[in-house]
């Protein structure tokens, strides 16, 4: 029986929700049951073989929702493979270069022993919640930065790793 994935998220203003609906999207194609579930929404982990999380980048700082999440089911995190991405910079610096993870979801990666994790470009467009997302927009530094086939990319060696069973844990 193939293992079945958790696509879980932290968004504010709903790019995050579609980068985790697109990995989804390629795990299902490569033949793994995937769900894609908002982080306060996920009441038990246990049902599922692997997990993937996000969360939006604010301020330096992964999304609330992504950090308790992680904290409320690190220990049945622990034991499933895990893999991390993070959206955020509005410019094409995901796209051209590996951009580290920020300082709490490193610790989180150290933590739970997850597999890998990936930044990727954000999205923050007019309507944006937030007097900061506002801003951002109205100054005219706001866009869709996310590589939709980066993140496919991704989806899809997470897929060949579950298929291979992936490094060592």
């Amino acid at each position: 029986m193939p293992a079945r994935v958790l696509v879980v998220y932290g968004t504010t203003n709903g790019s995050t929700a579609r980068i985790a609906e697109t990995i989804a999207e390629v795990l299902r194609k490569k033949g793994r049951p995937t769900e894609v579930v908002p982080a306060p929404s996920v009441t038990n982990v246990e049902s599922y073989d692997a997990l993937v999380v996000g969360g939006a980048l604010y301020g330096g700082r992964w999304h609330k929702d992504a950090r308790r999440f992680v904290r409320r089911h690190g220990r049945a995190l622990a034991g499933r493979p895990l893999w991390l991405f993070s959206s955020g910079p509005l410019d094409a610096s995901a796209t051209e270069r590996e951009i580290p993870p920020v300082y709490g979801v490193r610790r989180v990666m150290a933590r739970l022993r997850a597999r890998e994790h990936v930044t990727f470009g954000g999205c923050l467009e007019l309507g944006a919640k937030g007097y900061a997302a506002r801003h951002i927009v109205s100054s005219g530094k706001g866009g869709d930065f996310r590589d939709l086939d980066q993140i496919e990319a991704w989806a899809a060696h997470i897929g060949t790793e579950l298929t291979s069973g992936g490094p060592a844990r």
